[in-house]
């Protein structure tokens, strides 16, 4: 096991590129370890990877996720995030708790929060959708990440008209957060809402607009046509 993880970075290191590894600390505001691979890259390397582990039970490749996950390293979460998402087709009700624990003690940047839940947990929670309310308590979270992750795990079935309802609980509770990547968060999850529920969204952002911050209005409205965006902007204080 141990073999694979040191084959990963081996691989990791020999392609890292010093100037993409200093450009890409430019879209974080934490302190983030970076390798310098691009995100196609690193997807790559986990899909070639991937093939020598198929003979591993779920549980052994969650946990040699787990082990790139505790190095912090963003291309190794890109890799366990792979992982985890090729499994999709096994998810266990239990699962829950490792992803959860996940977002709450590895994740520490934006990228790695998306790339986590818009798949694995996003895919998780299609299939065990009693699952929903533990986002609700997500959302209530003192852990950034955790409040982000409420939204963004919702982000590809809103796009797919799923979970309307609970797209709004979910956004009535992070309405009024002061981390702009949490309102980014929940704006995005209302943007992809949009996409199969102009109507609701729309609605649902006229009656909230006064309220909701600026950033996330933003973002909500991104994709509706120029006089629905116009209306949702008009005095908007």
């Amino acid at each position: 096991m141990n073999a694979i993880i040191s084959k990963i970075r081996a691989e990791l290191k020999r392609q890292a590129d010093e100037r993409v590894r200093a450009s890409g600390q430019r879209f974080f505001r934490e302190k983030v370890k970076l390798y310098g691979l691009k995100s196609a890259m690193v997807g790559q390397i986990a899909k070639s990877r991937f093939a020598d582990i198929k003979g591993l039970s779920k549980d052994e490749i969650l946990g040699l996720c787990e082990q790139l996950w505790q190095s912090g390293f963003m291309e190794e979460s890109f890799v366990a995030c792979d992982w985890s998402y090729r499994l999709r087709k096994q998810y266990e009700d239990q699962d829950f708790k490792t992803f959860e624990r996940w977002v709450s003690e590895y994740v520490g940047n934006w990228a790695s929060c998306d790339t986590l839940c818009n798949h694995s947990v996003g895919a998780f929670v299609e299939l065990y959708p009693k699952h929903l309310a533990d986002l609700k308590k997500w959302a209530k979270s003192k852990n950034r990440w955790l409040r982000r992750a409420a939204a963004v795990t919702l982000i590809i079935p809103a796009r797919n008209g799923k979970f309307l309802k609970e797209v709004f609980e979910l956004v009535d509770i992070l309405l009024l957060d002061a981390d702009d990547l949490v309102q980014k968060g929940y704006g995005w999850l209302l943007k992809a809402a949009s996409e199969t529920h102009q109507q609701e969204v729309f609605r649902y952002v006229l009656a909230n607009k006064q309220s909701m911050p600026r950033t996330a209005l933003r973002y909500a409205i991104e994709k509706m046509p120029p006089e629905l965006r116009r209306r949702a902007m008009a005095k908007c204080v």
